[in-house]
């Protein structure tokens, strides 16, 4: 496979590095103007991952497309519309792969990222997601996981796991890509959550989002027109563990330190996700009290302890 990688970050860096580790070419593409795209150029380490002189760095759009079959995009979902409408202009874009390695829904539509693909390209019948648990530190380490590749075309879902599966990375086959994109989204607003709980010395409390949290996302997913259980497999509850109690968690972390009022660096989606879910919410006239829980907290100022003792002392005549 002759691929370009789209994003310089933490995981499109990441993704460079496992396209590498497993054979394929990889052309690296980075903003001349972006501090991590030289940072990388310049010493081939983002202070993370070691980049092999085999992966190709370049700054030049044109020149990267022009070398690439399939494009995987790893960068802020917010972004994923600009970035798009820069793509279509250019030839041959229409007949590339997309995969999207990311998760997250656009804030102000609510739209998945399959779903701006279409709005933006006029299909998505060559795209596919790339979701599930796992964190850099420990694919770099030798810890391997298990992910889920999900889209709408059956047979290009078939090819990619044929082609990236490896010793660090088994695929699994989406079979719902309403569920896995909306899943693997939320499960970064849960991860908030259990960053406050953390905050505020609640960890035991932790049980109970994570029995309550997929019933609501599945409830969501319904809506959607999708199968609730997908909000029990990877893409949400099997992501559990790296989102809502790992060390490397931006979510958790900024939860965390959003109670303490502490600052807090790095990529943080289900900052901007959760205002996309209250737009479905909305929408499909559905009660979300967990992800309400974060929007409220975060855009509205209410009180966290009021907020907690809300959500987990509510009626028992309601179900969730």
């Amino acid at each position: 496979m002759n691929t370009l990688v789209v994003g310089c970050g933490r995981w499109g860096s990441f993704i460079a590095w496992y396209l590498n580790y497993i054979g394929q070419n990889v052309v690296l593409y980075g903003r001349e103007s972006s501090e991590k795209f030289n940072t990388i150029r310049d010493t081939r380490f983002n202070g993370t991952v070691r980049f092999d002189e085999r992966i190709e760095l370049t700054s030049d759009l044109d020149y990267a497309l022009k070398k690439s079959d399939y494009i995987f995009i790893s960068v802020g979902t917010q972004k994923l519309r600009g970035f798009l409408e820069q793509l279509k202009a250019f030839e041959g874009v229409a007949e590339k792969k997309i995969i999207l390695c990311m998760k997250g829904l656009e804030q102000n539509s609510g739209l998945r990222l399959t779903e701006i693909v279409k709005d933006v390209l006029g299909t998505d019948e060559n795209t596919a997601v790339w979701v599930g648990p796992g964190h850099v530190q420990d694919f770099l380490a030798g810890i391997p996981n298990c992910m889920v590749i999900d889209s709408v075309n059956k047979e290009l879902i078939g090819f990619l796991i044929e082609n990236l599966t490896g010793k660090l990375i088994r695929f699994y086959k989406g079979s719902d890509i309403i569920g896995t994109e909306i899943g693997s989204a939320t499960k970064n607003v849960i991860g908030i959550a259990a960053g406050m709980l953390d905050g505020e010395g609640y960890q035991s409390l932790k049980g109970a989002l994570m029995a309550r949290a997929p019933r609501e996302i599945a409830k969501l997913i319904e809506a959607a027109g999708g199968q609730g259980i997908s909000a029990y497999g990877l893409c949400h509850l099997g992501d559990y563990e790296a989102t809502l109690f790992s060390q490397y968690s931006h979510n958790r972390q900024f939860g965390e330190a959003f109670v303490k009022k502490e600052s807090v660096s790095g990529l943080c989606e289900g900052v901007y996700t959760v205002l996309g879910v209250k737009k479905l919410a909305e929408k499909y006239n559905i009660d979300m009290p967990i992800c309400k829980l974060v929007y409220d907290v975060i855009y509205d100022g209410a009180n966290i302890y009021e907020q907690f003792d809300n959500l987990f002392l509510r009626s028992i005549k309601q179900e969730f």
